[in-house]
């Protein structure tokens, strides 16, 4: 009976065992564990463009579904939280994309870096879209996470798991557990154009995500103009204020208080990040040197050589430094154009990133003026340029007839002004060559006396000139930052209306059409101011050879259109000359 009981439970035992290792089976040997990775591994594809979601390494984990939407706070919490002891890791280094109407954005998996981004709207000298996304070596890309000093995070090392998310908020998310720590970041499409970001580090917050160095990849001769600009630019509170990368040595630390937006810039693009649900603590511009390398045709490489001293024949740059307020950085990016209606419908006034200088009073209606004429009129940008050139005038007519006159008048007083001086010449001075401020007094009263007699304004003459000079300045801050005129054609080997005509013909054209507008100009008594007038042209034509030729066609247009009117004034004061003589001439005979 003893021996029947227990062979029975021995019986129990066995099956209970084997029972047990059927429901929960051993793990497998960690040999056997990567070679079973290895086989699940996805080959990858031509596009990359798709990821499923790796495996985990354990079960419950990897049945989980990632039901929060990406942008959710909550889905990036929950994830991280669930998720602490598990580990979580890419196979393999892919690129994923986001893509809408404007740009094309692809992630690496490596770091759940921004690699590229391509703004579709807008060409290089190649044709093809603009890569707002600097090129470079050694280097974290944007969003990589780095220290204070701006070195990278063995994160950014680490092949992060990511999976697509669908619908209106269309999204990636990227999710690393493992030897390096955790980190979650997600990116998504907002309604509002802008890209969503999040990035989350949980337990951490000695980290910042890097912005730049830099905007997009341009050329060596765009590095060589001195009229290209890189900085950093911001807006705290109700000012916008930028700092000159080229002329930076200190980092500029800026407070997280009131800070509406901050980033990169050059003359035509933006790399900005936008405070929408929680504020940085603070962000930091670095400067940086470094050289390009590569030719332009297979694209230029930004080399980093130095973070602090001083080297000849280096770039200068900034990169940007978010430092979140906690474990998470949580915002959007802006890179694009600086296209002014559009960043005027984004939040925090980004459209103030677009900097149209002292006289962006004059600057914004000619800007807005050239966009309707270029979309009803001529869908030419240098025809554009001609036509609000003519508006300009046409506004400017009864101040311009107002000084032409003037000038004639002058002209016909020069005689009389003239005899005045010869009658005062010999007693301006006395006999030890003294100035006679009497005598000097005296014959300043006279010659304004005459003025006012005959109705003459002396300064009148130069009223088109300084009418013309605000203008002037708003066509060149204009042509300095509307991306719209940027590669913008006009005719012949006028190809880039924001570029030096690279024939300096247009700018002699200029200097010739100013040289015979000052011929027909009423000229002054004086043979010493005379002179000066008459080298005018020589000066305006050496100054304009490397300015914009959308600004060079604006002086061209206005200087043809005062010659077409001085010369109608000349016709007319020949007209009536002769007509007084005859009349004169019948009185005579009668």
């Amino acid at each position: 009976m003893d021996n029947k009981r227990l062979f029975m439970a021995a019986l129990l035992s066995v099956a209970v065992l084997l029972l047990w290792q059927t429901i929960f089976p051993a793990a497998p040997p960690p040999e056997d564990l990567e070679a079973g990775r290895e086989a699940a591994a996805p080959s990858a594809v031509a596009d990359r463009q798709t990821s499923a979601p790796q495996a985990r390494s354990s079960s419950e984990v990897a049945e989980r579904e990632l039901d929060a939407p990406v942008g959710s706070p909550t889905g990036a919490e929950s994830s991280l939280e669930a998720e602490a002891a598990a580990e979580i890791v890419g196979s393999i280094e892919e690129e994923v994309v986001l893509e809408s109407d404007r740009f094309r954005a692809t992630f690496s998996s490596r770091g759940a870096q921004l690699v590229s981004f391509v703004s579709k709207r807008h060409a290089t000298g190649l044709g093809n879209g603009v890569d707002l996304i600097r090129r470079r070596t050694g280097q974290p890309y944007l969003f990589g996470i780095v220290d204070g000093a701006g070195v990278g995070d063995p994160l950014n090392e680490a092949l992060f798991a990511v999976s697509r998310e669908g619908g209106e908020q269309a999204g990636l998310r990227f999710e690393y557990a493992g030897p390096l720590g955790r980190a979650e970041k997600e990116f998504w499409l907002r309604p509002d154009g802008l890209l969503g970001v999040r990035v989350t580090i949980p337990a951490r917050t000695d980290w910042a995500a890097l912005l730049g160095p830099g905007v997009r990849n341009p050329s060596a001769e765009e590095l060589d103009n001195r009229f290209e600009r890189r900085a950093v630019v911001y807006r705290k509170g109700t000012e916008v204020e930028r700092e000159n990368a080229q002329k930076a040595d200190e980092p500029i630390r800026v407070s997280g208080d009131e800070l509406g937006w901050i980033g990169l810039e050059d003359n035509y693009f933006l790399a900005t990040w936008v405070v929408t649900d929680e504020p940085l603590a603070y962000a930091t511009a670095v400067p940086v040197r470094g050289r390009m390398e590569g030719a332009e045709e297979t694209g230029s490489t930004f080399v980093l050589t130095d973070r602090a001293d001083e080297e000849d024949g280096v770039i200068h740059e900034f990169e940007l430094l978010l430092v979140p307020a906690g474990d998470r950085l949580d915002g959007a990016a802006y890179l694009g154009a600086k296209e002014y209606e559009r960043l005027a419908r984004l939040p925090n006034r980004l459209n103030e990133a677009v900097n149209l200088g002292f006289f962006a009073i004059l600057a914004k209606p000619i800007l807005f003026g050239l966009r309707w004429l270029h979309d009803n009129v001529t869908a030419n940008w240098g025809w554009a340029i001609i036509l609000m050139t003519v508006f300009i005038r046409l506004l400017l007519f009864p101040l311009t007839h107002k000084s032409f006159v003037s000038m004639q008048k002058m002209q016909e007083v020069n005689p009389k002004v003239q005899g005045i001086k010869n009658k005062y010449r010999g007693k301006l001075k006395d006999k030890q060559g003294r100035a006679n401020t009497e005598m000097q007094r005296k014959m300043n009263e006279e010659v304004m006396a005459l003025y006012k007699k005959e109705g003459v304004n002396p300064a009148g003459g130069c009223l088109p000139m300084l009418l013309q000079i605000p203008v002037l300045f708003a066509f060149y801050n204009l042509l300095s930052a509307a991306v719209e005129l940027r590669h913008a054609p006009w005719v012949l080997w006028i190809q880039d209306l924001s570029a030096p005509d690279p024939y300096y013909a247009l700018p002699i054209i200029m200097g010739a059409s100013q040289f015979v507008q000052q011929k027909l100009t009423p000229s002054a008594a004086d043979p010493m101011q005379r002179r000066m007038f008459m080298l005018m042209p020589f000066f305006f034509t050496i100054l304009f050879l490397g300015f914009p030729s959308g600004m060079v066609l604006y002086w061209l247009t206005n200087n043809i259109l005062g010659i077409v009117q001085q010369a109608t004034y000349k016709r007319f004061k020949e007209r009536k000359a002769a007509a007084d003589d005859a009349k004169a001439a019948g009185k005579n005979r009668g």
